[in-house]
């Protein structure tokens, strides 16, 4: 042990202050050593070397419980010092504790100054007084944490979002807090869709910056403010500015839309309807004046049967139908990403109000009191409020100005409408609502398309066992004070014990929430209660390691059964946002192909016939689409199809596979989309450089063309053989 020396490395590249540890080889010897010396004692022989092995009993046990606890010391320090000492926020919010800081940080510059100059672990270990001076430091450490964080839990109380953010972030953004331009690239982490703000500084460089508009972090978008907004006071004061600014923009824009659109007549004409949505500010603003102005003609229909023209139901189908398809037939010119998003979002609304309007006419549903249409998620502008509302069956929502960014929508199918009824009546009495069924059902996505429907910002948080009851509080407090949804998945991941007590903290918001209080005790905390807040919980039912909700807790929540999505429907709407027209039958056959791959191919565990491959599928299909528009599309989607698959198909499966592709598309067998200049390249760097001759049958090109073919569409391949 007398070889055996610290390791130093400089504190943040400050030679002078050298921080200690012992390696981890060191660390190793030492645990073997101290076994050995423990098995000495139970020798025949101890007697003659008593002394010898109770100085190096006591020796090692020092090296062991010195160096450990040095290594708490040294991380504790460091990383208050950061703040402590650095950071004038902190300084003059917590003056005492900043002076007490001053004194500790002496104590460890002075521990550890004396490490450099003995270097031997074993010396500095058995010193007289070193174990006393480093549990001080220790407990005097703790003190200034716990000063720290009530400090943080009283900022989180001030901006509720920040309950969202971990310690370490929060204490950046709040050691930055006097200079906005350094806090506003953390946006995303308390905000669901904003990059960042821009900013200007009209005052000179030096001075407070003034934000002007947003940039989206979901989709590419800027969305300017109406009138900029001064980021003055402490940083908690201006980022509920930033929130209430957002949310001004939005409903100044939303406003300003409903007017254009009547102004610009798109209610008849649907290319100067795709051209007002291409153009809108926002997204979201363009898509809720769509809803708005839907509902509108759908109830303008019932109107006209009552007033006795029998067709009113029909006509209003039609009309929509033809605005669908103006949608459809600009896709297919040269929109940019943003744009050509937007359109996507808007044939993905059209084509499900399309169908509602289909069923209301099979159903001779003739007026808006009717189930089958209260049932829908309408949105109305008050015109006495000014303000826009979402309604379903008898649950108001306000809606929630969130900003959401430019990102694609859910395709809404039965099954999503009637998760929406049920999620909404839940919020409507207070409870909170727990969709359950098998993985990639969309239980998760359907609830982060409601909160976008509503435009409410939706925390997805992942529940894990490691969670204690402490944090699912934080998290309840944050939403209730915010306001937001928290949508917790695969809840019944958590322990039992914290499921008990998670009981009790959600039992206190939905009770404050139904006797409508402004404040209520959670934890020991009084918090603000914003009435907008929702929970919800997604579950796998029936899988290993997953507990048993308690009952108390059930009580809580509305159930969803979720099952299989309804595959054909999702197809057929997402071929009608890349462009196609035949979209029914092509989306039959599509959903068929997969559904037969699924029960005649083997089981073999690198296919995947479910959703996230159909996706991919049919990106290429747009992208040949848009590439050679003389092509039928029966062809492109039999071409798309082929391309995709049949590097990933081997042996009696491709056979299979083949002849349910030819049997779904009769004598159609386009040719491979090949890219001549490529392969004689190719060919030409093999021969020359590899000095290999290209087979005739061309395999290894093949294999070649279909790797860079699905590195286009994949993040991920694998090669296998």
């Amino acid at each position: 042990w007398a070889q055996v020396d610290f390791q130093f490395e400089p504190h943040k590249g400050n030679e002078e202050v050298q921080v200690m540890k012992i390696g981890d080889d060191k660390v190793e010897m030492l645990e073997e050593h101290q076994v050995m010396v423990q098995n000495m004692f139970a020798s025949r022989f101890l007697s003659t070397f008593e002394t010898e092995v109770l100085f190096w009993q006591k020796s090692l046990s020092n090296v062991s419980e010195v160096s450990q606890l040095l290594a708490e010391v040294q991380r504790s320090w460091a990383f208050l010092e950061n703040l402590f000492i650095h950071s004038d926020e902190v300084k003059k919010e917590l003056p005492e504790d900043s002076d007490k800081f001053v004194g500790i940080d002496a104590d460890v510059k002075d521990i550890l100054k004396n490490g450099w100059e003995v270097v031997s672990a074993k010396e500095f270990c058995n010193q007289s007084s070193i174990f006393q001076k480093l549990e001080k430091a220790q407990t005097q450490l703790n003190m200034c944490e716990k000063a720290l964080n009530e400090f943080m839990d009283g900022k989180r109380r001030a901006f509720p979002r920040f309950y969202f953010m971990s310690s370490a972030d929060l204490l950046d953004v709040l050691s930055n807090g006097n200079s906005p331009e350094k806090v506003v690239p953390q946006f995303p982490k308390f905000f669901i869709a904003i990059d960042n703000y821009s900013l200007e500084f009209p005052d000179g460089a030096g001075s407070r910056p003034h934000a002007t508009g947003m940039n989206a972090c979901v989709g590419k978008e800027y969305v300017p403010f109406p009138e900029p907004l001064p980021l003055l006071g402490k940083v908690e004061s201006y980022l509920d500015m930033c929130i209430e600014w957002f949310r001004k923009a939005l409903k100044f824009f939303a406003k300003k839309d409903v007017t254009r659109y009547f102004e610009e007549g798109c209610l008849e004409d649907g290319d100067l309807r795709g051209q007002f949505i291409a153009k809108s500010q926002a997204a979201q603003c363009a898509l809720l004046v769509q809803l708005i102005t839907w509902v509108m003609l759908v109830e303008k229909g019932f109107n006209e049967v009552q007033n006795g023209k029998e067709s009113g139901v029909y006509d209003a189908w039609q009309a929509q139908c033809r605005l669908l398809l103006c949608l459809i037939a600009l896709t297919m010119t040269n929109l940019d990403k943003p744009t050509r998003q937007k359109i996507m979002c808007a044939i993905t609304l059209d084509a499900h109000n399309r169908d509602v309007q289909q069923r209301l006419y099979n159903a001779k549903v003739t007026s808006k009191d009717d189930f089958q249409w209260q049932s829908m998620l309408k949105c109305y502008w008050l015109e006495d409020e000014d303000d826009a509302s979402m309604q379903i069956c008898d649950a108001k929502l306000p809606y929630g100005y969130e900003y959401l960014g430019n990102g694609p929508r859910l395709v809404v199918t039965p099954l999503t409408d009637r998760i929406y009824v049920t999620a909404t009546q839940a919020l409507h009495l207070c409870m909170g609502c727990a969709p359950a069924g098998p993985a990639g059902t969309g239980k998760t996505e359907s609830t982060k398309d409601l909160a976008n429907g509503v435009a409410k910002a939706c925390y997805v948080i992942n529940a894990a066992p490691e969670m204690d009851y402490l944090t699912l509080g934080n998290i309840y407090k944050g939403l209730s004070a915010s306001g937001t949804w928290g949508c917790f998945d695969e809840f019944n991941r958590l322990i039992p014990e914290v499921l008990s007590v998670c009981t009790v903290q959600f039992k206190a918001v939905c009770d404050a929430i139904k006797a409508k209080q402004k404040r209520f005790l959670l934890q020991g905390d009084e918090i603000n209660l914003d009435p907008g807040v929702g929970c919800f919980i997604t579950m796998n039912p029936g899988y290993l390691g997953r507990s048993e909700l308690p009952e108390g807790l059930k009580a809580l929540f509305r159930p969803i059964t979720v099952m299989v999505p309804d595959f054909q429907l999702i197809i057929e709407n997402m071929f009608m946002g890349e462009g196609f027209l035949e979209s029914k039958a092509l989306g039959l056959k599509f959903a068929t192909l997969y559904f037969l791959n699924k029960d005649l191919l083997s089981a073999s565990k690198k296919y995947d016939w479910g959703m996230r491959a159909i996706k991919s599928v049919l990106v290429v299909a747009g992208t040949f689409k848009r590439g050679d528009p003389t092509m039928t599309e029966q062809a492109v989607l039999m071409r798309s199809l082929r391309d995709t698959n049949v590097a990933k198909i081997e042996g009696d499966d491709l056979k299979i596979f083949m002849g349910l592709l030819m049997d779904l598309f009769p004598g159609i067998n386009p040719p491979r989309a090949r890219d001549m200049d490529m392969e004689d390249l190719l060919v030409k760097v093999m021969e020359e450089d590899y000095g290999f001759t290209n087979d005739p049958d061309g395999y290894l090109l093949l294999k070649i063309c279909q790797l860079i073919e699905l590195l286009g569409i994949r993040h991920c391949v694998f090669l296998m053989g």
